[in-house]
């Protein structure tokens, strides 16, 4: 599938770390699926900081003009119904990610040294609203996924995504391998902890951020059983990232 740059939106901040657009493929639904939407978020662990934002700012994971231009659909994005029973014939929507947060962050400020743009709630909301506007405002069925940390991205989003579709559209959301913990690893670290940024607080769930600390409101735990969508969730016994 080819990609799509949503270059209308770079004027109002929604932009990769490196300040170039945000991007996603689109498969067009057809015959009893043309009024259905799987969107699946594209995964890429985080980055939380100058030195490691930068590392990523010139790949694929900060920067759409280091992304390939076409992308082979496979799993629950493939066209043949042997392969994809279920969602084969839908709009299929791959939503790449470039900007280390689950799309949560929004920083105004730019440090003219490094140019990093902090954005990703601002390209959330850009592509969905283009997407509506492609023709998923008159969704009959609508499916938010993703893969890691495109799985947490389902799960932060998950109520917000229903919020922006009619009030008919049946709305769920899949995480997958997304669930991640707010736990120690083998080396007694707080690995994913040490991700949390300030810059992601204001768009992290307020039905956890009400509540507690915004610094665990990235953790699945503490925020899944407040989402009212329904949610399903995929995970491993075990995960040699985490």
């Amino acid at each position: 599938m080819g990609i799509t740059y949503v270059q209308n939106v770079v004027a109002k901040g929604a932009v990769c770390l490196d300040g170039s657009p945000p991007a996603y493929h689109l498969d067009k639904g057809f015959g009893t699926g043309i009024n259905n939407w799987l969107v699946q978020i594209e995964g890429g662990g985080w980055c939380n900081n100058v030195t490691t934002c930068l590392v990523r700012k010139n790949t694929r994971l900060g920067s759409s003009k280091q992304m390939v231009k076409q992308l082979a659909f496979s799993g629950i994005l493939h066209k043949e119904e042997t392969f994809n029973p279920d969602f084969y014939n839908w709009n299929k929507v791959k939503v790449r990610y470039c900007d280390g947060s689950s799309f949560t962050g929004d920083v105004e400020a730019v440090n003219p040294a490094t140019n990093l743009h902090f954005r990703g709630a601002r390209i959330w909301t850009a592509v969905i609203e283009d997407l509506l506007e492609k023709g998923m405002k008159t969704a009959k069925n609508a499916l938010l996924s993703g893969c890691s940390a495109g799985g947490l991205t389902s799960i932060l989003h998950c109520d917000g995504f229903h919020a922006l579709l009619p009030t008919t559209t049946k709305v769920k959301c899949l995480s997958d391998a997304g669930y991640f913990i707010n736990a120690k690893d083998v080396s007694g670290v707080e690995h994913i902890r040490a991700y949390y940024n300030d810059g992601s607080a204001k768009n992290l769930p307020v039905s956890c951020t009400s509540r507690l600390n915004p610094s665990v409101c990235f953790f699945p735990q503490y925020l899944a059983q407040n989402i009212r969508t329904p949610l399903f969730i995929l995970n491993a016994a075990y995960d040699s990232w985490q």
